[in-house]
């Protein structure tokens, strides 16, 4: 029995291993709308998820995200990069936390935790572009290490 247990585990260990990339996740799916995210993260893959796809255009929505801190976060960056057929064609970056001046809750936190957060978001649009694109996010801490990074693939075919 206690042989046919570590078989397993080894075949698990180097399935993950032979594995190059995480799985697509859906972020949403509803008529003429789809998200979905991929992690470019090579060693962490998280999770996210909205309630319906029809709230992002309302400017405010509910998220639910997770995932295990690999880096500290005193200071934390993210960059936003729209592509469309494989060229960068919009960037945008901020800091999101600094010592004395931090927008998010989970500033601050250290490597090893777990970073939950459940509650509303604004992206400060009106509207999800039309057409098939890629958002690039990507994380990085005061030591420019990647804390996380996704593409999100957006197919909007909606008529506002």
């Amino acid at each position: 029995m206690k042989t046919s247990n570590v078989l397993v585990l080894i075949l698990v260990l180097l399935y993950i291993n032979a594995s190059t990339e995480w799985p697509t996740h859906t972020v949403c799916k509803e008529d003429n709308l789809e998200i979905h995210y991929k992690s470019c993260d090579p060693q962490q893959d998280f999770a996210l998820s909205i309630d319906r796809c029809s709230e992002i255009a309302s400017h405010t929505f509910k998220i639910r995200a997770a995932m295990v801190l690999r880096q500290s976060i005193k200071e934390l960056r993210v960059k936003v990069d729209l592509i469309i057929n494989g060229k960068t064609v919009l960037s945008y970056s901020e800091t999101l936390c600094e010592p004395g001046h931090s927008k998010l809750i989970f500033c601050g936190k250290k490597k090893g935790e777990h970073l939950y957060y459940e509650g509303p978001i604004t992206l400060g649009i009106k509207e999800i572009p039309q057409g098939d694109y890629t958002i690039r996010a990507k994380l990085t801490n005061e030591d420019h290490a990647l804390v996380a990074c996704a593409d999100f693939t957006v197919k909007n075919y909606l008529d506002y």
